[in-house]
């Protein structure tokens, strides 16, 4: 007993930061918002600041929910995102001493300006723009059968596309919603005419773009700032430090010089963060089979956790809808209704209830197998000749053991392949769960698609597809084990 106290007491006079958990960086889903993201992490880790940085958690609501909860702890924002976007209550044209006194009610904080301005802007390929005679948002107006590409948050934005229809009187019917790092391509290509830029995109100048003059000023001021969680001042100071002293150091050129490190030249983001920084690199530094396994483990976690709940929670559904009618419909419509939710909204439904990471992924996953469980389920027992159950009735058995004994195996085949269903469905959906945190396969994948890397794709969807098919194969060689010789020798027949 005197040990257990002598340990206790030895415990208790750690110093609270050894067992200080770490700061929580996040970053959106496009090359600067990592860039400036790993400029931190690295930072304050030459501060001994403890800090990890969630990459690629997909767009500004997601990261500003996450903020909000504290499922993270910072992460880069622009002004006017802020002021267009996030609140509602301030001018849109609002200095930073005025955003900060907006988002202290909300308990977030807000550097300086780091020290560039990352706005948005329209762009045309240069001889495209030079045949139709397009200088202006303005000459737009003039030319109705021009096609445009917008990043599907664009799309959306009150500083994006609906706006600037209204201040331009824009008459363009033929619109597309794109992901941003592959409207590049769809613009090189001819796919479109007309794309949303960032101003510190390395692309550019590659493609050789025109950026097309704001004459009616309608885009506002996005000055890079990192927003962060006011009770950091508590829990780690230092970190704030950290960020305040990178206010002003960040030049336009300087930003559009590490983006096209990592976008044209394939450069890593850490490596270019730590030269910008000067320190030396970390962390990035994991082979492809490490990353591979790493990656492997979070997808079977994600699988194997929500599969199971919907097996637990799914077959009695499935028996009581086959037992009670009426109720058995409305359990199977309100399946089938899971079921037509897009899958990337099923995922950011969850998070205001998970937050950020596996634990909404898991859900989401959970949801999405029930139906092809529960309908099997009750198709099994459904389909069991009513002679054979007159029989088992018959001879007295009581429900519950003529459930256990007689329907359940006899349903079996059509169960198994419920639960195959609904795993191939999870294995493939469960990429999506990167978007919001959750690791496995599709992290790889969303980074490619970002850096426009066809290698770093087939890092996920290779592992996925084979993860597919062996899911597949096990559940089929469960199906032969688990149901009787007699039954399968009919099933031959």
């Amino acid at each position: 007993m005197k040990r257990a106290w002598l340990f206790l007491a030895l415990l208790l006079m750690v110093p609270a930061s050894a067992h200080a958990a770490p700061v929580r960086i996040g970053s959106k889903q496009f090359t600067e918002s990592v860039i400036l993201g790993e400029i931190a992490r690295l930072a304050a880790r030459q501060q001994g600041v403890p800090v990890v940085h969630q990459r690629e958690l997909g767009g500004t609501a997601i990261l500003w929910s996450a903020l909000e909860h504290g499922d993270i702890d910072a992460y880069p924002e622009y002004t006017g995102t802020l002021t267009h976007e996030l609140l509602k209550n301030v001018a849109p044209d609002a200095d930073i001493p005025t955003l900060r006194a907006a988002l202290q009610p909300l308990g977030i904080g807000i550097t300086d300006a780091l020290g560039f301005d990352d706005t948005y802007a329209i762009g045309m390929r240069e001889d495209r723009a030079a045949q139709l005679g397009i200088r202006s948002l303005s000459d737009l107006a003039a030319h109705a059968d021009v096609r445009l590409g917008f990043s599907n948050e664009f799309m959306a934005r009150s500083d994006g596309w609906p706006g600037l229809r209204q201040r331009y009187g824009l008459p363009q019917t033929q619109v597309r919603g794109l992901d941003h790092a592959l409207s590049y391509r769809a613009l090189a290509s001819g796919a479109v005419d007309a794309i949303d830029l960032y101003s510190t995109d390395a692309e550019i100048p590659y493609y050789h773009l025109r950026t097309l003059d704001d004459d009616r000023h309608y885009f506002p001021h996005y000055q890079a700032v990192y927003v962060y969680r006011l009770d950091l001042d508590t829990r780690a100071p230092a970190f704030i430090e950290v960020l305040d002293k990178l206010a002003g150091r960040i030049s336009a050129n300087a930003m559009r010089r590490m983006n096209a490190q990592v976008k044209l030249h394939g450069e890593k983001e850490t490596a270019v963060a730590a030269q910008f920084l000067g320190v030396p690199a970390d962390g990035d530094g994991a082979n492809r089979w490490t990353r591979l396994w790493q990656r492997t483990v979070e997808h079977l976690r994600l699988v194997l956790i929500s599969l199971t709940a919907a097996v637990l929670l799914a077959i009695p559904l499935g028996v009581f809808s086959a037992r009670a009618k009426r109720l058995g419909q409305l359990i199977m419509a309100l399946s089938g209704v899971l079921q037509t939710i897009p899958s990337l909204a099923m995922f950011v439904f969850m998070i205001p209830f998970f937050g950020i990471g596996t634990w909404p992924a898991i859900a989401a996953l959970f949801l999405y197998s029930l139906l092809p469980i529960v309908r099997n389920t009750y198709a099994g027992i459904t389909g069991i000749p009513p002679d054979l159950r007159e029989s088992a009735a018959a001879l007295g058995l009581p429900r519950g053991v003529r459930l256990r004994r007689v329907e359940l195996p006899m349903a079996m085949r059509s169960i198994l392949a419920g639960i195959k269903t609904a795993a191939v469905i999870n294995v493939g959906t469960a990429t999506l769960g990167a978007l919001i945190g959750a690791g496995g396969y599709g992290q790889p994948i969303v980074t490619g698609i970002r850096l426009d890397d066809t290698g770093l794709i087939l890092e996920g969807a290779i592992p996925a597809a084979c993860m597919a098919l062996l899911v597949q194969g096990l559940f089929e060689g469960i199906e032969r084990w688990l149901t009787p010789r007699g039954m399968r020798l009919e099933a031959r027949q």
